[in-house]
């Protein structure tokens, strides 16, 4: 009976999201299973792959990641065409890394002029990557939505504090949504249900937080894995979008991918090192459920393509015979690989050489007739089996192993101690340059706040000096409006003179009269 692949039918779907306009849009999302399960559901769209272009020249960038950019570094426009027509990019990513708020600090104005340059140049869907300052974003993002209406780019990415600002803008110049949370499936629902109730709910691509190779790609991954879970199985439709991970950044800002073989001989090829791990990532996501993958190396990108395509195909870059062959090749141990303990060689020769040594002198009366030369062949054998076992000099050997292993030994902790020093004085320059930022930061608060006060007191002031002069003003009007009351008037007795009684009544017979209508 032949094998039956189990198959899982799944009563949700992720949904379809067109980037881009025109002849080059793409579409990604639209699976009714997990990434590359072909055999349970409908896959339309495999993982696209997009490069990144920086809106400034990377300085920090090692040199295996700039090389295959050099010339172009400095003009986006350029770097993205490159991209698009040498590399194959699907789509380019625009890292508006200037706009930092701890580093250029560039406007919305000057970022936008340089993402317009990069959607001149290509005709492949733009992504715009902010620089995850959530304040920041929202004001250059919601520029950027405005200058390029109908462009439909994705542009990134929206947290909480700033859903409501760029994803109206996004919705409003029908762009798409990349929603961004910190590696948690319910973070990122929320902030999925915050831009439904703004109105925005179709466009949209969840960034669930991408983390690299050895920093944290696991959690990543595992949030990925429950988030398409969630999608397919449990049909939660607030989570049914597609994910787009931004690894170039995560995997070649780590140390290991800047290190060089100096700094670090015992992890190989500097140059393909940090490829390796960006392809490794690429895979991984990719499995994982990820539609659109962010990368840097173009050789990353490569990797990464030819495994999607075998995975699809099922073809693989060689023929089984020749992997059989390569695999039987593996279990076979190499002769002359694995040459004899030094200990084993040494042993057996000086035991064979002590007893040559003893037995010379009595060949010699033996061997009267010294014409038979078949008597004198014997002896310059012994001798050559000893001069190697005297040249040996096993303690000599162990000395310069363990000399070279103690060298080894030092070098590596050297470059270990220095790779420690250089990262501890980097981080107490990030430290203090992060403390002069808040500190400075704070104290422009503080002064702000100061003028504040300082205005709202001085109005306080004005506004109750005001007052003081109106009622002045009234005083003074008052004083003169009786003024006859304070005229001296003449007294002069009555004709009739009343007694005390008789004038308290009349008095109160007076008020009666004044109080009736």
């Amino acid at each position: 009976m032949a094998y039956q692949i189990p198959k899982i039918q799944y009563s949700g779907n992720i949904r379809q999201v067109t980037l881009g306009q025109g002849a080059k849009a793409i579409r990604i999302g639209g699976q009714e299973a997990y990434n590359f399960h072909a055999f349970e559901g409908k896959l339309p769209n495999l993982p696209r792959i997009a490069m990144e272009v920086w809106d400034m020249v990377p300085e920090e960038w090692p040199e295996a990641a700039r090389a295959p950019f050099q010339g172009v570094l400095d003009d986006p426009g350029a770097w993205a065409k490159k991209c698009v027509e040498e590399y194959g990019a699907d789509i380019i990513a625009v890292e508006l890394r200037s706009i930092d708020p701890n580093g250029l600090n560039k406007s919305p104005q000057e970022a936008s002029a340089q993402v317009k340059k990069v959607v001149d140049a290509v005709d492949v869907p733009v992504i715009v990557w902010g620089c995850a300052n959530p304040e920041k974003d929202a004001e250059v993002l919601k520029k950027i939505a405005e200058d390029f209406e109908g462009k439909h780019l994705a542009i990134g990415p929206v947290e909480e504090k700033n859903h409501k600002v760029i994803g109206a803008a996004a919705l409003a110049f029908k762009h798409t949504v990349i929603s961004s949370s910190p590696i948690d499936v319910n973070l990122a629902k929320q902030v999925n249900i915050l831009l439904e109730n703004l109105g925005v709910k179709g466009d949209v691509v969840i960034d669930p937080t991408t983390g690299g190779l050895g920093y944290g790609l696991e959690y990543s991954y595992s949030v990925m894995e429950r988030i398409r879970m969630a999608a397919l199985a449990q049909e939660d439709d607030k989570l049914q979008f597609p994910l787009v991970n931004n690894l170039g950044f995560e995997i070649w800002k780590s140390k290991e991918a800047k290190m060089t073989h100096e700094e670090a001989p015992n992890l190989g090829d500097p140059a393909r090192r940090g490829i390796l791990m960006e392809a490794v990532a690429g895979v991984v996501y990719a499995l994982a459920g990820s539609d659109v993958l962010i990368m840097r190396h173009p050789e990353s990108v490569k990797l990464a393509r030819k495994f999607f395509d075998y995975v699809v195909t099922g073809d693989l870059s060689i023929s089984p015979a020749e992997l059989a062959e390569k695999l039987s090749r593996m279990k076979q141990k190499p002769e002359g690989e694995y040459p004899p303990i030094v200990k084993e060689v040494v042993a057996e020769p000086v035991k064979e050489a002590a007893a040559p040594k003893e037995a010379a002198p009595k060949p010699k009366p033996e061997a009267a007739p010294a014409k038979e030369e078949p008597l004198a062949a014997p002896k310059p054998e012994p001798v050559k089996e000893v001069k190697p076992v005297v040249e040996a000099a096993p303690a000599v050997d162990e000395a310069k192993v363990k000399a070279e292993a103690e060298a080894k030994q030092k070098a590596e902790e050297e470059a270990r101690r220095k790779a420690e020093a250089e990262a501890k004085v980097k981080a107490e320059a990030e430290a203090k340059q992060k403390a002069e930022n808040e500190a400075r930061k704070k104290a422009e608060e503080e002064a702000l706040k100061k003028k504040a006060e300082e205005a709202a007191q001085a109005e306080k002031a004005a506004v109750e000096e005001a007052r003081r002069s109106k009622r002045a003003e009234e005083r003074a009007e008052r004083l003169k409006e009786h003024a006859h009351e304070e005229m001296e008037v003449s007294m002069t007795p009555a004709a009739v003179q009343m007694s005390f009684v008789e004038k308290l009544l009349a008095g109160v017979d007076r008020v009666h009269r004044r109080s009736m209508p």
